[in-house]
């Protein structure tokens, strides 16, 4: 199926978001325009300040905008209260950070369970684990785990709960390199497996690479958008 033919599953319009910082005002967003549609893999790529954050958060239900629109499916996320919004994250959208938000007195496995048991149609949390290469993981605690491991359950436990919406922010940026590969194949799997639609932000242009199609940003407003012709592996990344 082409991206012509593809279900848009996130459209934004004159998307603003504005900061009061103190007596300073800062403008995060202004007039985001853009639009991913179902599958596909892509990259926001920013340095930082760039607004890419702010955008990814708003996306998935964690933010709100100052003003403009944004559509998940058909709704309107900005006509949503708490209470709807609460119930998009926990239904429709994995969140990977880059920091893993693993609790330190469960294992891999009862991490997972977590989200598995109000999740709507979750994945079984070994099939999870299977699916980022840890299931003889499964029984230790974060703390034996190194940083790529615990970043890989924080993945399993995103894509537990079987979400159509996949957002990373920085999923690499506490990793070396080599490990960071092994995160973003993990990644890549889930997207090309399962059909999730996956948007990572990062600083890195190496990582967009893998993307199907890059979004730049700049000072709050989208530089340039550029479908990724020559897509590799995460194996293939030059650094």
């Amino acid at each position: 199926m082409s991206s012509a033919t593809k279900t848009t599953v996130f459209r934004t319009v004159d998307l603003t978001k504005t900061y009061q910082m103190g007596e300073v005002e800062v403008r995060a967003l202004r007039g985001v325009n853009l639009e991913l549609v179902e599958s596909e893999f892509v990259v926001l790529l920013g340095a930082s300040g760039s607004g890419k954050s702010t955008l990814l958060n708003i996306l998935g239900g964690l933010d709100t905008p100052t003003s403009g629109q944004v559509f998940y499916l058909d709704t309107d996320l900005t006509a949503s209260d708490d209470r709807e919004l609460t119930r998009y994250r926990r239904d429709h959208v994995g969140f990977v950070f880059q920091f893993y938000n693993l609790i330190p007195s469960l294992t891999a496995r009862e991490n997972i369970e977590l989200i598995t048991e109000i999740a709507v149609s979750p994945i079984d949390a070994m099939d999870a684990l299977e699916i980022v290469g840890l299931r003889e993981r499964a029984n230790h605690f974060p703390a034996q785990l190194s940083g790529g491991e615990q970043q890989r359950v924080a993945i399993a436990r995103a894509i537990a709960k079987n979400p159509q919406v996949l957002l990373c922010d920085e999923p690499t940026g506490a990793l070396d390199v080599h490990t960071g590969i092994v995160v973003l194949e993990a990644i890549a799997r889930i997207n090309r497996e399962l059909g999730t639609t996956t948007a990572v932000i990062t600083h890195n242009a190496s990582i967009a690479q893998m993307a199907d199609r890059v979004i730049a940003l700049s000072d709050g407003q989208i530089a340039s958008v550029e479908m990724n012709v020559s897509k590799v592996n995460a194996s293939e990344l030059q650094w």
